[in-house]
């Protein structure tokens, strides 16, 4: 079977060499990589020409563009001008581990050294934070989750590390074009309810930078809240934080504060419970810091946290006065 790992890019001139290069170094070399360009103003295009020139032989590099394309119809153009029967994704930003490929087309039997499981169509990968700062270090532990937390019969990919048949993708009708973020979701609950769960395989890894600045992670998840509300996803997860954050919070600080003294101790413990995770994930990462960055991070983990609830109770209603508004329709 041919195999195909395609990804779009728009304006990754520096991170773009990165992921193609960890893709020359697999185990197992896909067939072809299937870049999609859309549109990018930096230099972008001319580092691709760059890694077909350099990687050739190892990697057969085809470079299509799509200016103007959104993820969504970059990723589907690329799949279209992809020639395998199975196709791999992988995004710019990421480091592919070098037997990332081979594991994740294990379970379709492609690698010579594994049973084909005849009932596998679609196969989940994991990624990684790969931190660079103390702030990404705090912001990969408060928003990433460990392999040993993900549910396989629930798990939606991201598509940083998935796989799955082209006749899947054709049958859920593609990435959906209509939606510029979370395409990835609403893509995954579609090949999910058609074909049941992804096969789980948390070993195929990709190495993931995290967002650089509180700013652009507070942004990040506002379009990610914002594409919730335009595709209708986690309704009850967003009515939960709006209940936690406008009712049961102000409630328990006016008890603390007028009612019984007390109360500050529950508001104390509700806040670890609050961090429990982060501080868990973050664990490992702190034994390798010095004091101040130690602190720095427990400092972070809250203020990350709250930064990211209140971006996506901003952005949440924004998507959903755009589905409301009939603006999908118009948007084609």
């Amino acid at each position: 079977m041919r195999v195909s790992v395609i990804l779009t890019v728009l304006n990754e001139g520096e991170s773009v060499r990165a992921v193609l290069e960890s893709l020359a170094a697999q185990t197992r070399l896909p067939d072809e990589v299937v870049v999609c360009d859309g549109g990018s103003r930096d230099d972008t295009p001319a580092v691709l020409r760059e890694c077909a020139r350099d990687l050739a032989p190892r990697l057969r590099l085809k470079l299509i563009e799509a200016p103007g394309a959104n993820i969504s119809q970059g990723r589907n153009a690329a799949i279209r001008a992809a020639s395998g029967e199975i196709i791999a994704v992988t995004d710019a930003g990421v480091r592919c581990e070098s037997e990332w490929l081979e594991r994740l087309l294990a379970p379709f039997g492609v690698t010579t050294n594994h049973r084909a499981q005849t009932a596998v169509v679609a196969v989940a990968g994991f990624f990684r934070s790969d931190p660079q700062t103390v702030f990404e270090v705090a912001l990969g532990a408060t928003t990433l989750p460990e392999a040993r937390e993900i549910n396989p019969q629930t798990y939606l990919p991201s598509s940083r590390s998935v796989a799955f048949r082209r006749s899947v993708w054709e049958a859920v009708g593609g990435y959906p074009e209509w939606l510029d973020y979370c395409e990835d979701v609403v893509f995954d609950l579609n090949v999910r309810r058609r074909f049941g769960p992804f096969h789980f395989v948390p070993e195929a890894l990709v190495h993931f930078r995290p967002r650089p600045s509180l700013r652009a992670f507070a942004l990040q998840y506002f379009q990610y809240a914002r594409g919730d509300g335009k595709a209708n996803l986690f309704p009850r997860q967003h009515a939960v934080r709006y209940f936690a954050y406008l009712v049961v919070a102000p409630l328990l600080f006016y008890a603390a504060l007028f009612v019984n003294p007390w109360l500050w101790l529950l508001a104390a413990v509700a806040g670890l419970a609050y961090v429990r995770l982060p501080l868990r994930r973050a664990w490992p990462r702190l034994k390798t810091l010095g004091w101040r960055d130690r602190l720095l991070v427990l400092v972070l983990i809250p203020i990350i946290r709250i930064t990211g609830d209140v971006a996506k109770m901003l952005g949440y209603p924004v998507g959903v006065w755009w589905r409301l508004s009939g603006q999908r329709t118009r948007s084609g």
